[in-house]
C-alpha cells in the first residue's frame, strides 16, 4: 500500500511531504522500524484540537510499528518564541514547563496510546551542549540561510529587531533530529523552516536527512489567528462538551470544511454531502457534534446537540444551570455577574454595555444601580452563561 492508503483519513490532514512523497515511500520501504519524532513546546497547560493533528499522525506511525518519539521541548520552551510577534507566550520557569508537560501527557492519554511511544525531553541532550558545541552548531548555517525564513526576512526588510537567540532556537530545534537520528519528523506548516534546519544539521553530522511530514494548520474559531487559549479562540481537549459544541459553531463558514477534515472523524463522503446540501448551519452543528463525539463519545455529542437546539433554537434555558447565592440584596448587576460567572468588574460592565446581560429575559442596561431580587431569577450573560440567583 502507498503511505496515503496506510494513513486512510489521516492523510487529508497532511499538507505536504518534504522533500517529496517519493522520499517518504523510500523510507517506508527500508523494511525496518523508522524513528519518527514530533516535538512540542509546552507553553501552556492546555492541548488544543489543533495540537491534536500531528499527534494523531505520530500515533498512526506507532501503530504501524515504527519508533514514535514525542519530545517535550522543556529546553526550547525556555529559549522563547522565534517569530518576534508572539505576545501570548509567557515567561516560564523550569517548574512551570514541567507542570505543563505533565498536564499535556494527562490529556494526550485520552486520544493517543502513549504506552507505545517514547517520551523524551530535549533538555536531555541540549543542556549537555558545551560552549564549544554551540559554536560548532552555529557554524553549520549562515545568516543568509537564516534569513530565508519568511518571518526573519520580513523583519529584516522592515528593520525590525531580530535577536540572536531566535536563530539559536531554530538550531536547537533542528539539533533534536541529530540527537535522535530521526528518519521522519512531523510538524505544522509554520514549522517547515525549522524542520528543514534539522535536515541540514543531519547532513553535517553524517546522517541521512529526515523526511518532513507537514500537517495543515487549523485556525482558531475566529478563522484568522492561530488557535490559542490566550487568544480565546481555541477548543481545548479539556474543554467541557457543552462549550466544545458551542465554540465549534462559531467557526466561519469558509473554514467549516477544513474543520471537518482536520478535527473530525467524518468521512469524505459525509463531508461532501453535508456541504452540497447548502445548509451551512446544519453542517456546522454536525461538525460540532462530530468534534464532541471524537473526545467524549457519541452519546454525549447527541445530548449536547439537543441541548444546543433547545437553548438557541427554542430560546429555552438549560436544565443544568448552577444555583448562585447572592449575599447582598439589593446588589448591583455587576456583583451578580462577578459572583455567578467569576468575571472581573470590567468584563461585567462590558457585557452589560453590549446588551448581553438579562434577568428573566429582561435586558439589563444599568450596571451600577442595586436591584432587589426575590430569588429564583435566571441571569444570562452572553449566549452560553446561565445561573439561577438565590438568596443566602
Amino acid at each position: 500500500m502507498s503511505w496515503r492508503e496506510e494513513f486512510g483519513q489521516l492523510a487529508r490532514t497532511i499538507d505536504t511531504v518534504f522533500p517529496g512523497e517519493n522520499e517518504l515511500e523510500a523510507k517506508l520501504a527500508l523494511g525496518r522500524p523508522l524513528r519518527v519524532k514530533f516535538g512540542i513546546d509546552i507553553t501552556s497547560t492546555s492541548v488544543t484540537i489543533g495540537n491534536e493533528i500531528p499527534l494523531r499522525i505520530l500515533d498512526r506511525f506507532a501503530e504501524m510499528g515504527h519508533e514514535a518519539t514525542l519530545i517535550l521541548g522543556n529546553f526550547t520552551t525556555l529559549v522563547g518564541d522565534p517569530t518576534g510577534k508572539d505576545k501570548t507566550r509567557p515567561v516560564l520557569t523550569a517548574e512551570d514547563v514541567e507542570r505543563n508537560g505533565q498536564s499535556w501527557l494527562d490529556q494526550l492519554s485520552g486520544i493517543i496510546d502513549l504506552e507505545r511511544m517514547e517520551i523524551r525531553r530535549n533538555s536531555e541532550w541540549l543542556a549537555a551542549l558545551t560552549p564549544q558545541d554551540f559554536i560548532r552548531l552555529t557554524g553549520q548555517l549562515t545568516v543568509a540561510q537564516m534569513l530565508e525564513r519568511e518571518s526573519f526576512s520580513k523583519r529584516y526588510r522592515e528593520q525590525s529587531p531580530i535577536h540572536l537567540h531566535e536563530f539559536l532556537y531554530c538550531l536547537l530545534q533542528g539539533y533534536d533530529s541529530v540527537a535522535l537520528q530521526s528518519d521522519i519528523e512531523l510538524g505544522g506548516t509554520d514549522q517547515t523552516f525549522n524542520l528543514n534546519i534539522g535536515r541540514i544539521l543531519q547532513r553535517h553530522a553524517g546522517q541521512e536527512p529526515q523526511v518532513c511530514v507537514i500537517n495543515t494548520l487549523l485556525e482558531g474559531v475566529d478563522g484568522h489567528k492561530k488557535m490559542s487559549k490566550s487568544l480565546g479562540n481555541a477548543i481545548g481537549l479539556d474543554t467541557e462538551p457543552k462549550d466544545m459544541f458551542g465554540l465549534a459553531t462559531r467557526v466561519p463558514d469558509e473554514i467549516v470544511r477544513k474543520y471537518m477534515e482536520l478535527a473530525t472523524d467524518l468521512s469524505g463522503d459525509e463531508i461532501d454531502a453535508l456541504l452540497a446540501d447548502g445548509n451551512i448551519w446544519k453542517a456546522k452543528k454536525t461538525m460540532a457534534g462530530a468534534i464532541v463525539a471524537r473526545h467524549y463519545g457519541a452519546e454525549i455529542a447527541v445530548k449536547e446537540h439537543q441541548e444546543f437546539e433547545r437553548i438557541f433554537a427554542k430560546k429555552e434555558t438549560p436544565d443544568d444551570m448552577p444555583d448562585v447565592k447572592i449575599d447582598a440584596n439589593p446588589a448591583t448587576p455587576v456583583d451578580w455577574l462577578r459572583t455567578a460567572f467569576d468575571l472581573s468588574g470590567g468584563e461585567a460592565k462590558r457585557l452589560i454595555k453590549q446588551g448581553a446581560v438579562s434577568l428573566d429575559g429582561a435586558k439589563i442596561t444599568d450596571a451600577q444601580t442595586p436591584v432587589a431580587i426575590a430569588g429564583g431569577e435566571v441571569l444570562k450573560a452572553g449566549k452560553r452563561k446561565f445561573a439561577r440567583l438565590t438568596l443566602s
